[in-house]
């Protein structure tokens, strides 16, 4: 079962601004929604907050200390390795063989060092935020996939997949 990390970042990587994302990309949200789906997905809570709702079609599972966290719709985690657990079950039953990581800063921190592959939307642009994807080894991954700059009024960027060695 593969373990891996979905995730949109700047040249200075960058996540995120104020609990949101630093740019609206809708080619990146239909990229994410057709790897993402029917598989389990693991986010932190301030990740869910962000959303605001259980993304449909997918297993949610959020991992929170505050053990009084019940959202309606999502399956609470107060470890990693719970919610990597919760994940293999879903994935069993899915008959599916990944588990998604799809956010924070605190998760990816937390899941890099055991993911298997990197989806990366790589964004052409240097910007001010207050959440980053953690430094990636590029001598523990070899980049499988690459589909070249996608250009908005805004931004120029390109999704990138990245398996482990």
């Amino acid at each position: 079962m593969r373990i891996s990390l979905i995730v949109a970042v700047s040249r200075n990587g960058v996540i995120g601004v104020d609990n949101s994302l630093p740019w609206y990309l809708p080619e990146d949200l239909k990229h994410f929604k057709s790897i993402t789906m029917a598989k389990p997905i693991i986010m932190g809570r301030k990740t869910f907050d962000s959303i605001g709702r259980p993304l449909p079609g997918r297993t949610n599972i959020v991992l929170s200390r505050d053990a009084e966290f019940n959202p309606e719709g999502v399956e609470v985690a107060t470890t990693l390795e719970q919610a990597l657990s919760i994940a293999r079950h879903a994935c069993l039953d899915s008959n599916v063989e990944e588990i998604m990581i799809i956010g924070g800063e605190q998760i990816y921190r937390m899941t890099i060092q055991v993911a298997d592959r990197l989806y990366l939307t790589e964004v052409d642009v240097d910007i001010h935020g207050d959440a980053f994807f953690p430094e990636i080894d590029y001598s523990l991954w070899r980049e499988e996939i690459v589909e070249y700059p996608k250009i908005t009024a805004k931004y120029s960027y390109k999704f990138v997949t990245l398996d482990r060695k």
